[in-house]
């Protein structure tokens, strides 16, 4: 029976395969074939038995139920691994499996075939959510909205600029991901402690092979274990996704609100929103994501804890990593899909942009004002502190500005009517927000 909700809820078939038991089982007997034929490379076991041993170094001869079996007896499950490996191998191949490795040379190594695996589908996914804002900002480029900072009307922006914006940080999501591999994406063939004792002279050579055979750069130097700051990296690059998918779920949620009432969650026809109130029409998939967020970066913690183990290895990271490594992955895949047909289907009310735009009677032009004013003569304090007391004027009487400041004998000697309603027209103040967000969408589309 399932108990976590990646195993029924929270996930995608395609990153789930990656962390099951058996592609983990088969990761492991991918990196003893490697072994064995760098063993026979080197003269340390016969070419044929090497044969033998990739031959069946694969789920179709070694069942997991008899590796779950053995472990229950032995309490070592990579050693399980080894004595089902060495029972299924035809004449005296299963006395040669595993010769010269720890069981970290075979677990960590395999951990590096793993992430390969998963980062793919992240990458995959991240270049997907980034097109789809590209598209986005493309399209609203020019629908102006209301800029809001600290909760409270600002200035006017675009939704464009959004779009833009959102698209440039998933950029540097996939940037980071091409930088860490270069760190994650190893493996090790070093025995015991880290000094290839049990691999003799070649050892170097030995683990050169053993990785160039698996797709993977061989670390530069370890203990027993590769060093889990490698580890702490990637876990904390999904942290840094799972955080951007936050920062636009509850853009959302907010633009979302009834007082605001800008942008949508896609709705299906027989989506219910309550089941007491029939009205409601939740950002639920929004909330759900900004709720994941919160556990992904929980696993931020004990990953940087895994990196000061004892001496040459302890064993304290083990189950950390069995639970992280898998949940952390399996949630931000899930988390990029959802974010992908969220945004996908996003819905606007321009009624209600263009509404919230002209809430304040004019209040967000102040600052075109102001400048105005400065290019007018006015000293820069002096035009803050005249658009300041016009400002309170409006909010106490619940007047436009336009009307306040038509009052104003500084304004009347300063500006024509007709200049008034450019500098109080947003249009006219959104400064290099087109140009911008073309710049965006012209330099990563050339990244993709």
């Amino acid at each position: 029976m399932a108990i976590h909700p990646i195993e029924y809820r929270y996930f995608t078939e395609e990153m789930k395969k990656v962390w099951e038991e058996e592609a983990k089982l088969q990761g492991w007997l991918t990196v003893e074939a490697a072994l064995a034929k760098a063993n026979a490379k080197f003269g340390i076991i016969p070419a044929n038995v090497a044969e033998e041993i990739s031959k069946k170094a694969n789920t179709k001869f070694v069942k997991l139920e008899k590796v779950k079996m053995i472990e229950e007896e032995i309490q070592h499950d990579l050693m399980a691994m080894v004595k089902v490996l060495t029972e299924v191998c035809n004449g005296d191949a299963g006395k040669y499996v595993h010769v010269g490795a720890t069981s970290y040379d075979i677990e960590d190594t395999a951990y590096a075939l793993q992430f390969r695996d998963a980062i793919k589908i992240i990458e995959k996914k991240l270049a997907e959510l980034k097109n789809v804002l590209l598209k986005l900002a493309e399209w609203h480029k020019k629908t102006i909205c209301i800029g809001r900072t600290h909760g409270q009307h600002a200035a006017p922006t675009t939704y464009g600029m959004k779009f833009a914006l959102y698209a440039a940080e998933i950029q540097r999501h996939l940037d980071r991901l091409e930088e860490s591999k270069k760190r994650v994406l190893v493996g090790k063939m070093t025995g015991a402690v880290g000094t290839q004792a049990s691999f003799g002279k070649k050892g170097i050579e030995l683990q050169k092979f053993v990785m160039k055979e698996l797709g993977l750069e061989p670390v530069l130097v370890s203990t027993q274990v590769i060093q889990r700051d490698r580890y702490a990296e990637v876990i904390n690059d999904m942290a840094l996704i799972a955080s951007t998918l936050e920062k636009i779920a509850k853009e959302i949620r907010n633009l979302q609100r009834t007082e605001i009432a800008e942008v949508f969650e896609p709705f299906k026809e027989k989506q219910v929103g309550s089941s007491t109130m029939p009205h409601k029409r939740n950002p639920h998939k929004s909330e759900r994501i900004c709720g994941l967020a919160r556990v992904v970066r929980s696993n931020v913690m004990p990953i940087l804890e895994n990196i000061p183990l004892e001496h040459e290895r302890d064993l304290t990271d083990s189950s950390v990593e069995r639970i992280i490594f898998p949940e952390t992955f399996i949630l931000v895949d899930y988390m990029l899909k959802e974010m992908i047909n969220i945004l996908s289907g996003l819905e606007f009310n321009y009624d209600n942009i263009k509404k919230n735009l002209n809430m304040t009677n004019g209040l967000i032009m102040t600052e075109n004002l102001m400048l105005g004013l400065v290019k007018k003569g006015i000293g820069r304090q002096d035009a803050h502190e005249l658009l300041r007391q016009a400002s309170m004027k409006v909010i106490k009487e619940n007047k436009s500005l336009k009307e306040v400041l038509l009052k104003n004998e500084t304004i009347k000697k300063k500006f024509t009517g007709k200049e008034l309603d450019w500098y109080l027209d947003p249009k006219n103040y959104i400064g290099t927000a087109v140009e911008q967000v073309e710049n965006v969408i012209k330099t990563l589309r050339v990244k993709s």
